[in-house]
């Protein structure tokens, strides 16, 4: 079985990680790739643009954006000669199933090939351009699609290809920007791609802080020069000492007249008296490395439309493989790509709810957030005092990225219902002290994107003393809820206050756990905020770990923390392209090294230069990294060195990512939604947050350890546990392979 892959359209980052699980799957699978150079474009010229790829062709490529493999919008393909003579050069090379990763023009095309191609077989015949066995052996094209699009656009799935490595550039140019606009107080207005999607925009404008934004869907009401120079000199008299608005390249007002930065620069102008700085990233974003996600779940996405591909027969419905809630889903090709194309007669019609809602879950519900987040305490209409409440924010258990975020967040959303909001200093322990820090709405404007934890956060489980003093510090500062952003211990210690309630009546209050950790190892949420930075910084230092070795040949052993939970190492060992994984989940036995060890010479023998291993910190007791690093160093009899590289606290450090930033914002915003509400009910439950394949929603604490694993420290189910098939497809080399696989 042969199988072609090809990129087409706009290049987006991740499409290498993409093409590389294709070719890799296919060869572990018994089938032969063929990469096809050039996008279409290549099948219609046939010669080298057509060739065969080996393990090695794909090595070294998910840390490089692009697509080594080329794209281009192919003029020729798009007339019926072009046509035909692409499905000659593919026959001829016995190539009748195509895994196409590219954009809805991109994949109409792929459906028309498909179409027509028994026709245009026919055709070739008749033409005696090819045999009418040649004809026979190959009558119909099988063909899956990944969409390759930073905008996020396809109708029915969450993420795109590209997305979210366009959203980190976009993000790590507001955040160089913010700093210099707040220096000077001035105003920048930022042009962000998106055509008919305001997916960019709009999480931009939410994890980068910003005071308004313009999205093509939901174009602003009539007047709204003047509402968004009102919100910026409320943010200004609030405390802000920067103004950001971000403005999509294909935003229009509600004439369907675009709306321009040069436009929105020159309404601010007007108003507010001051000269704006306009920044436009362009094709910045459409560049650079991928980050984490778009190698993982590009990789997983190819893996599928390998195996779905060979699957297929003539009579397969040809899909496009989306992602929801973490999952891949597969939808059908041309209704997905109608729909798609859709949303813009949408925002021309004027029906701009539904062209909201179309886009998914997570998009409406930012929206509505935004507008919540950004507005200045002068412009909201704060609830009336008798249902405010006194909310105590705290952090607990070890440091994750973005617990900061949540906490700006908790605050806007809080004083928004009129709650007066209080950091506790120094977690559980702070809480017994009483040290306790009125949060106002401007103080909590720098926290969007910075890392650590402002009110600074504790490991241990209180113990019964402690949790005596909490009761009484509750009582005299007259808390009417708590909301707590943290891990595992901060979970227990919430768990162990609910079971003494009866002990210590004043703990029988109303309180919110918010995940946050980089084990991503809490119960009930699949993803916990802080684990996608500390996944991104531990790929990170990997890639300049790997380029450390160019100029040798040599064997890394990478620890990650992650303590029992097996999520970060195995996560970093996929997007960072390692040859083996050692997770806590599977143990490792002396059975295991000797495999690993004769692998592992072996691949030198052939020409290997470099070989990743990834351990978590604790995949062991007795196998540690140290005694890793010794073994495959005596073992390896001078045909490699050997090198630690103990990822520690880096892992934890940095600012947060996008991701992360606007998970921790929904969250904040879900946990102040349910809290008043049940503040308002006069309730006192104790619940855990997390975001689950069905969105968002919480759990009684009382129930927590149904769904925990104490002594292993983390849930008994974890969903990443079902890429170890993944992992083994395209970073194993299969056996018959041999040393043919150098690199890997």
């Amino acid at each position: 079985m042969r199988i072609g892959v090809l990129t087409s359209g706009g290049d987006a980052q991740g499409m290498n990680a993409a093409v590389r699980a294709v070719v890799r799957t296919a060869l572990s699978l018994g089938a032969e790739p063929y990469a096809i150079l050039e996008g279409y474009q290549g099948a219609v010229d046939g010669g080298d643009r057509i060739r065969p790829f080996g393990w090695d062709d794909v090595s070294g490529i998910l840390q490089r954006g692009g697509t080594v493999i080329g794209t281009a919008r192919s003029a020729d393909f798009r007339e019926h000669d072009g046509m035909r003579r692409a499905v000659r050069n593919l026959v001829e090379r016995g190539i009748d199933r195509l895994v196409v990763i590219g954009g809805d023009g991109s994949l109409t095309g792929t459906d028309r090939l498909r179409r027509e191609w028994p026709d245009l077989l026919t055709e070739l015949v008749d033409r005696g351009e090819i045999t009418a066995e040649l004809a026979q052996e190959h009558p119909a094209l099988m063909v899956v699609g990944l969409v390759g699009s930073i905008d996020n656009d396809l109708v029915g799935s969450d993420m795109t290809i590209g997305a979210d490595s366009a959203l980190h550039r976009i993000i790590e140019a507001i955040d160089a920007i913010s700093s210099t606009a707040a220096s000077h107080q001035r105003s920048f207005v930022i042009e962000v791609m998106g055509r008919h999607c305001g997916y960019l925009p709009l999480m931009a404008a939410v994890a980068g802080g910003a005071d308004y934004v313009l999205v093509p869907e939901s174009p602003p009401a009539e007047g709204w020069e003047d509402q968004m120079c009102q919100m910026l000199r409320a943010g200004r008299a609030a405390g802000r000492r920067e103004s950001l608005v971000l403005v999509a390249e294909g935003a229009v007002d509600r004439h369907g007249e675009p709306i321009t930065v040069d436009y929105v620069s020159d309404a601010i102008a007007q108003r507010l008296g001051e000269e704006p700085r306009i920044t436009i990233p362009g094709h910045v974003q459409r560049g650079g490395t991928p980050s984490a996600y778009d190698r993982w779940m590009s990789t997983l996405l190819g893996w599928n439309a390998t195996q779905d591909v060979m699957a297929a027969t003539p009579e397969s419905v040809p899909n496009i493989l989306g992602v929801r809630h973490n999952r891949v889903t597969r939808l059908p090709m041309m209704e997905a790509v109608a729909q798609t194309q859709a949303v813009a007669g949408l925002i021309r019609e004027g029906k701009y709810d539904e062209a909201v809602a179309v886009r998914g879950e997570s998009f409406t519900d930012l929206l509505g957030v935004f507008e919540t987040l950004a507005l200045p305490p002068s412009q909201q209409a704060v609830a009336p005092t008798a249902t405010s409440r006194r909310i105590a924010i705290l952090h607990g258990g070890g440091l994750a990225p973005g617990m900061n975020t949540a906490t700006r967040a908790l605050v806007r959303f809080g004083i928004a219902h009129g709650h007066t909001m209080l950091g506790v200093a120094g977690g559980f322990r702070g809480l017994a002290h009483e040290d306790f820090t009125e949060l106002e709405w401007g103080a909590v404007e720098a926290l969007v994107g910075e890392g650590g934890s402002s009110l600074g956060t504790r490991r241990g489980v209180l113990g019964e003393d402690e949790l005596y003093a909490v009761s009484r510090a509750v009582e005299r500062a007259g808390l009417d809820a708590i909301v707590v952003v943290g891990g595992l211990d901060a979970y227990l210690t919430v768990e162990r206050m609910v079971a003494e309630r009866t002990r210590f009546p004043a703990l029988r209050l109303p309180i919110t756990l918010l995940p946050a950790s980089i084990d991503n190892n809490l119960p009930g949420s699949e993803l916990s905020i802080g684990a996608d930075t500390a996944l991104n910084n531990a790929v990170w230092a990997l890639d300049r770990i790997k380029q450390s070795a160019s100029a040798s040949r040599r064997c890394f052993v990478a620890e990650t923390m992650g303590r029992t939970c097996g999520y970060l190492a195995l996560l970093t060992g996929l997007a960072a392209g390692a040859e083996r994984v050692y997770l806590p989940e599977q143990g490792v036995t002396l059975a295991d090294l000797e495999v690993d060890v004769a692998r592992m010479r072996a691949a030198f023998e052939g020409g290997k230069r470099l070989f990743v291993a990834v351990r978590n910190e604790l995949a062991g007791d007795l196998y540690t990294t140290d005694f890793l690093v010794r073994l495959f160093e005596v073992e390896g009899h001078n045909l490699f060195d050997v090198r630690p590289a103990v990822l520690g606290h880096l892992q934890q450090g940095g600012n947060p990512s996008p991701f992360d930033r606007n998970l921790a914002t929904r969250m904040a915003h879900f946990a102040l939604e349910e809290l008043t509400r049940l503040l308002a009910a006069g309730g006192d439950d104790a619940v855990y947050l997390g975001l689950t394949p069905d969105g968002l929603k919480t759990w009684p604490v009382a129930g927590m350890l149904a769904q925990l694993d104490v002594t292993e420290r983390r849930p008994r189910e974890q969903w990443w546990m079902d890429l170890l098939p993944v992992f083994s497809a395209v970073c194993d080399v299969p056996a018959d392979l041999g040393a043919q696989a150098t690199n890997g």
